[in-house]
C-alpha cells in the first residue's frame, strides 16, 4: 500500500511540475510568437493588400472589441498622410481546415482593396491555388458584399477547389461584417 501511495505522489509531482513548466513556457514565448506571426505571416499579406502604403500598418495596428466580445485587430494604411484603407484578418472553413485571410477595405467607399491569404491547409496544387494572384486579384475593387459567381457575385471559383474558394469568400464576408460593425470607430480613430 505504501508503494502505491509513493507512486501516486511521485506521478502527481511529475504532472504538476510538467504542467507548471508548460504554462511558464507558454507565457514566456507568447510575445515572441505574436511578433513572429506579425512579421512572417500577416506582414507579407498586408504588403500584398497595401503595396503603396506610406506607413507600416503592422506598427499602427489597433484592437477593437465587437459587440459580441470578440477582439479584432485592424491595420490602417495611409497615403499622402491620409487613411485610405484598413485591413483585418478573419477565417472560414476550407477543405483542409480554416483559411485565414487579411481583407483590405477602401476607407472612402464600400469596396475591397484586396486580400492576402495568411494561413491554410488546403490540398497542394488544387486548393492552394486560392493564394495565387490569378485568384486573389479578383477581389481588387470589388463592391461589397462579395460572393462567388455561382451565387450571383463577381468572384470566379477555382475549378476543382470550390470548397477552398468558398472558404476564402466566406472569410472575406466575415471580415466585411466586422468592418461594417466597426466602421465608425475605425474612421474616428484614424481620421
Amino acid at each position: 500500500m505504501a508503494s502505491i501511495l509513493r507512486m501516486v505522489a511521485v506521478l502527481s509531482l511529475l504532472c504538476a511540475s510538467s504542467g507548471f513548466l508548460l504554462s511558464y513556457l507558454k507565457m514566456t514565448t507568447a510575445g515572441r510568437i505574436e511578433e513572429q506571426v506579425l512579421t512572417y505571416v500577416q506582414g507579407p499579406a498586408l504588403a500584398e493588400v497595401f503595396p503603396d502604403a506610406e506607413n507600416v500598418p503592422l506598427t499602427e495596428r489597433h484592437a477593437f472589441t465587437l459587440p459580441d466580445g470578440r477582439s479584432v485587430t485592424v491595420f490602417p494604411a495611409r497615403k499622402d498622410g491620409k487613411l485610405y484603407g484598413v485591413a483585418m484578418e478573419n477565417s472560414a472553413p476550407g477543405f483542409g481546415g480554416d483559411i485565414s485571410v487579411i481583407t483590405g477595405f477602401d476607407a472612402s467607399r464600400d469596396a475591397l482593396i484586396g486580400i492576402g491569404i495568411t494561413t491554410m491547409k488546403e490540398t497542394p496544387g488544387i486548393g492552394t491555388q486560392v493564394s495565387d494572384p490569378s485568384f486573389t486579384t479578383q477581389f481588387r475593387g470589388v463592391s461589397l458584399p462579395v460572393a462567388l459567381s455561382s451565387g450571383g457575385g463577381s468572384i470566379d471559383a477555382i475549378s476543382g477547389a470550390t470548397i477552398s474558394s468558398t472558404g476564402v469568400v466566406d472569410a472575406v464576408a466575415r471580415a466585411t461584417e466586422d468592418y461594417e460593425t466597426l466602421k465608425e470607430q475605425i474612421l474616428s480613430r484614424w481620421q
